[in-house]
């Protein structure tokens, strides 16, 4: 229940962290023709690249002391697992005659990296970080097909947001309700901004931290810890806390996120509702509860509220054996936070229009590499995972101006989902979104 933290590919970095992008992969812009030692590097990056070997001659103490032998060929290797072979050097291109960006071509991608050497004789490279990666004529709609194949079920969309509101370019099964777990986080951020906006509440106002909750590192903070709305609100997104969610929304008032829920155009609130804490969700999954999960799932929308204020004392976080529940799949059609593609695309949008102060929080944990989030001009997230659910939410202005949301969920109730496979799909999407590559 807690957000799903991106399997990125390690980066080997040192000295600068460059993030421009040329004709593919880096913006067009003038720049200087490398120098002969440069191009030496670039071209015997492809070697050093391709497999073990020669690392002490190409790279500079410096580096090496941070980014040892092992661990960059480890680096190299997971490149090489994800796009196959390197085949060719790509574009190189320079800011001065020590500092640039160089493309290679691998089997299935294009990846760009920002190379420094050093000025001295004989220049070795003393920074070389990953910026991103293109899949070779990928497509959404090839992206799109490759979700739907993945075990147990799926929905996905991508919406361009315009004054007369989403305008919807891909999607699959994208009514759906599905479990997407941490992403309830978004209608929490969402009554939070409307509140402050309204004057209900100050983005300082300190609170005494609430309940604990399971994940997260407010679980160690001591009891009632003074934290102002901002904090919270920060780290349930960023961060995924539950700690931190689960207070804020006893503070705000369940009744007025469930609200949220309405306002933003869920399709399906009945099902959605009552927004749970993460406590009560791990509680009710609890299999010493069944019973108690019984009534709840056959209950009306009362008859589920009245159960949570009656079992209260039950639905609490040290009741909860967490082995129990956080190794298989467990109720994920049932105890849950459930909304569709479309669902979670139009609270986005609400963010988007309303959101104010709640943007630059949203856009903390960009939630795919950091290389590719850079491709956009804002890059909002939060996404939701636990055994057998993954759901990745993400509002995106690209350069150009115009906005977009992209959601996607995948739920199997027979086992866990790859959750780095689905980032990397999703991530996918963003790319060639970015590209303009509908």
């Amino acid at each position: 229940m807690e957000a799903a933290r991106p399997q990125r590919t390690r980066c080997a970095w040192l000295v600068v962290l460059l993030s421009l992008l040329t004709m593919s992969l880096f913006p067009t812009s003038a720049h200087a023709a490398p120098s002969p030692a440069y191009q030496t590097r670039a071209e015997q990056l492809l070697s050093i690249l391709s497999g073990p070997g020669g690392e002490d001659a190409y790279f500079s103490t410096l580096f090496l002391d941070a980014v040892p032998v092992d661990r960059w060929r480890a680096i190299a290797a997971d490149l090489r697992a994800q796009h196959g072979k390197p085949l060719t050097l790509g574009a190189v291109r320079t800011d001065s005659d020590t500092a640039g960006q160089v493309e290679i071509r691998y089997e299935r991608a294009t990846v760009g990296f920002t190379l420094v050497v050093a000025p001295p004789s004989p220049h070795l490279v003393v920074g070389l970080h990953i910026v991103g990666a293109r899949t070779a004529n990928d497509s959404l709609d090839k992206v799109m097909a490759d979700i739907a194949a993945l075990p147990g079920a799926t929905s996905f969309a991508i919406a361009q947001l315009t004054d007369a509101g989403p305008q919807w370019l891909r999607s699959h099964r994208a009514d759906a309700q599905m479990a997407t777990g941490s992403s309830f986080k978004l209608y929490v951020l969402a009554e939070l901004a409307r509140a402050t906006a309204a004057r209900e509440r100050r983005w300082g106002e300190v609170v005494p931290l609430g309940p604990k909750s399971f994940s997260g590192r407010l679980m160690r903070w001591p009891d009632r810890a003074p934290m102002t709305l901002h904090s919270l609100a920060t780290a349930m997104i960023a961060e995924s806390d539950n700690s931190a969610s689960d207070t804020l929304l006893y503070v705000i008032g369940r009744e007025k996120v469930d609200a949220m829920v309405a306002t933003t155009g869920h399709a399906d609130a009945g099902k959605a509702l009552p927004i749970l804490s993460t406590a009560e969700a791990f509680a009710l999954k609890m299999p010493a509860n069944a019973e108690l999960r019984r009534r709840y799932e056959a209950g009306s929308l009362a008859d589920r509220r009245g159960l949570l204020l009656d079992a209260a004392a039950r639905l609490t976080a040290d009741k909860v054996d967490v082995g129990s529940v956080a190794e298989i799949p467990t109720a994920i059609d049932s105890i849950e936070w459930f909304a569709s593609p479309k669902d979670m695309i139009g609270l986005l949008d609400w963010l988007r229009l309303h959101g104010g102060d709640a943007l630059p929080i949203l856009a903390v944990n960009p939630g795919i590499p950091p290389a590719d989030a850079k491709r956009w001009r804002y890059l909002g997230y939060k996404g939701g995972s636990e055994p057998g659910v993954m759901a990745m939410n993400l509002l995106a202005q690209a350069q150009d101006g115009r906005w977009y949301a992209v959601s996607g969920s995948w739920n199997n109730p027979a086992a866990r989902v790859d959750e780095g496979k689905f980032v990397a799909l999703m991530t996918r999407a963003m790319n060639v979104l970015a590209g303009d590559g509908r």
